[in-house]
């Protein structure tokens, strides 16, 4: 599995360390609540919903540099249309890889 880096961030503050950090503070803060909203619409099966909270996590999957992963929110999300809970387990790994970095920077 890939590992979530700042690199993007990084990119997007061109060495300005106040921008870097602004960054960092939104995703710190607007993940877990993201998450938290994603695992709601899953507990009560509201398939639009879950398929909504998917595609806001890929912004943050994207921002961390997670490409592999990216696409398989994106495969995941496709499916959610259908109904169907295909890519749930990669999801899950994604968001777990997501959450424990976080903590760390």
């Amino acid at each position: 599995m890939e590992k979530p880096n700042l690199s993007y961030v990084d990119e997007l503050a061109r060495g300005d360390e106040s921008v870097r950090k602004i960054l960092i503070d939104v995703i710190k803060s607007e993940f877990p609540e993201e998450k938290e909203d994603y695992y709601k619409s899953l507990k009560e099966k509201k398939y639009k919903k879950i398929e909504e909270n998917v595609h806001r996590l890929k912004h943050k999957i994207s921002i961390l540099g997670l490409e592999k992963s990216y696409e398989k929110a994106n495969k995941f999300e496709h499916n959610l249309r259908e109904k169907s809970l295909v890519g749930f387990e990669d999801f899950e790994e994604i968001l777990i890889a997501i959450s424990r970095y976080i903590e760390t920077i």
